[in-house]
């Protein structure tokens, strides 16, 4: 196997649905990945997340994370592990900066960009948000909406993905948005292949389901049947490699997805536990030790710095262990490259690392007394009922209107939500709505269930 030709078609600068030369090809002042890292930066999508839940939901500190400021810190550690690995990977294939020139910095801009917007796609209330969706669609209530759809599309919504949702964002544009230069054609942001298929950790459609699967990038699923001819498109492109039967659109990872994931480990293991130790929902004592242990500090090690009180200790404890994180998982890449290129290597890298058992620590201990503190767990069982509730009023809207508070509720809706091609599916109208319901932040969507129920009333202007 050439490796460098691998590099060579899998760092493409190819832009989604573009057809506008001039649109796509001015790099004198920012490379096409630093444009791709630009346009997500300024999507409605990406800012809305600045209101969706990270550890805390609807968090009242200023100081707790949410998916916005995740989503940053992870691009920043994304970013330095691309750039360690081109370093290395232009080193070992120095051809690559000649016709194809494949710059150092490509590799950073692609991985920061990918994870920029890895969450940009989750529902309101976090994870609990992709449940609740789910299991409003494997209610009572929902079958008679489903009555027409194959098993594959009941897959993508009675296993809803946020990830998959988030790849439709990229590369789905409504009629109403289509606000494009004469002669140019695209959907969503537009952005490269590269980038595409690197934000893409679960490059495979909702069926199969594989159970109990040791391989990292089949854990989940990627893209809706709506996209998954476009991701076949990208995934032949990039030459990424074929998995499952011919039929399926089913591929091994692109190289620097393991880059994503890597980031995404780092900051929610190490960052979240910090948002836990700041709010005293874990002891601070034992927090420092382990995140000590991390670095090998000597339990009695006394530092050079004089901390003011142990949050700024806590603060300069995680800065060195991303650090260090960051510099072992890029090697672990690189350790594993050629297998990564071959499609025999399928783990995440964190779990090769040498701290991988205080990782481990860490992450109970975040289960155990942050994801599972009361308040967390109780704002979650209630975005269960908002969410069950805004989809049920939505989806009646959208398919029956035979009553006038059907038709109240349709005229909530954003229009793009509800005006569809002739000739379109349930599916498709199924997929609009629920494309609504995610992008709602946790307040607008609180707010909005309030209403539709008679809860709350709105200010009258």
């Amino acid at each position: 196997m050439n490796l460098s030709t691998s590099w060579e078609r899998l760092i493409s600068k190819k832009r989604f649905e573009t057809t506008d030369s001039k649109y796509t090809s001015d790099e004198s002042v920012r490379g096409e990945f630093q444009r791709d890292y630009d346009r997500i930066v300024f999507s409605s999508a990406f800012r809305r997340l600045q209101n969706k839940t990270q550890v805390m939901p609807m968090p009242e500190s200023d100081f707790v994370h949410t998916r916005l400021t995740h989503s940053l810190e992870a691009s920043v550690v994304g970013r330095s592990l691309g750039r360690i690995v081109g370093k290395s990977i232009l080193e070992r294939y120095p051809e690559l900066t000649g016709d194809k020139n494949i710059q150092e910095a490509d590799f950073g801009d692609i991985v920061a960009a990918a994870c920029l917007a890895h969450d940009i796609g989750n529902p309101p209330f976090g994870h609990s948000g992709e449940d609740a969706i789910s299991a409003y669609f494997l209610s009572e209530a929902a079958q008679p909406f489903l009555e027409e759809l194959s098993d594959a599309q009941k897959a993508d919504l009675q296993r809803f993905e946020g990830n998959a949702a988030g790849f439709r964002v990229l590369t789905y544009t409504y009629p109403a948005h289509c606000m494009l230069p004469e002669g140019v054609t695209h959907s969503g942001l537009s952005l490269t292949y590269t980038t595409l298929a690197t934000f893409t950790k679960y490059p495979k459609e909702s069926l199969p389901a594989i159970k109990a699967t040791k391989s990292t990038s089949e854990k989940k699923y990627g893209f809706f049947q709506t996209e998954k001819g476009w991701f076949n498109t990208i995934a032949q492109e990039l030459g990424l490699l074929k998995k499952g039967e011919h039929n399926q659109v089913f591929y091994h990872r692109h190289p620097l997805a393991f880059l994503v994931e890597a980031a995404d480990d780092i900051c929610y293991r190490i960052v979240d536990f910090e948002d836990g130790l700041k709010l005293g929902l874990v002891p601070h004592q034992q927090g420092i030790a382990l995140l000590r242990q991390i670095l090998n500090d000597a339990p009695n090690r006394v530092s050079s710095l004089t901390f003011h009180d142990w949050r700024e200790e806590i603060g300069y404890l995680r800065a060195r262990i991303i650090g260090k994180l960051i510099e072992e998982s890029a090697q672990v890449f690189l350790q594993h490259e050629e297998a990564i290129l071959a499609g025999s290597y399928d783990t995440p890298l964190i779990n090769e690392l040498s701290c991988k058992p205080i990782l481990d620590e860490i992450k109970s201990l975040s289960v155990d007394l942050i994801y599972r503190n009361r308040p967390v767990l109780e704002i979650e069982a209630a975005g269960f009922e908002v969410l069950g509730g805004l989809l049920d009023a939505c989806m009646k809207a959208a398919f029956r209107q035979d009553s006038r508070h059907h038709r109240k509720i349709a005229d909530l809706i954003p229009p793009q939500y509800l005006q569809l091609p002739d000739g379109a599916s349930d599916y498709e109208r199924i997929i609009h709505i629920t494309d609504y319901v995610t992008s709602l932040t946790d307040q607008a969507a609180l707010g909005l269930y309030r209403k539709i129920k008679g809860i709350e009333l709105p200010r009258m202007y």
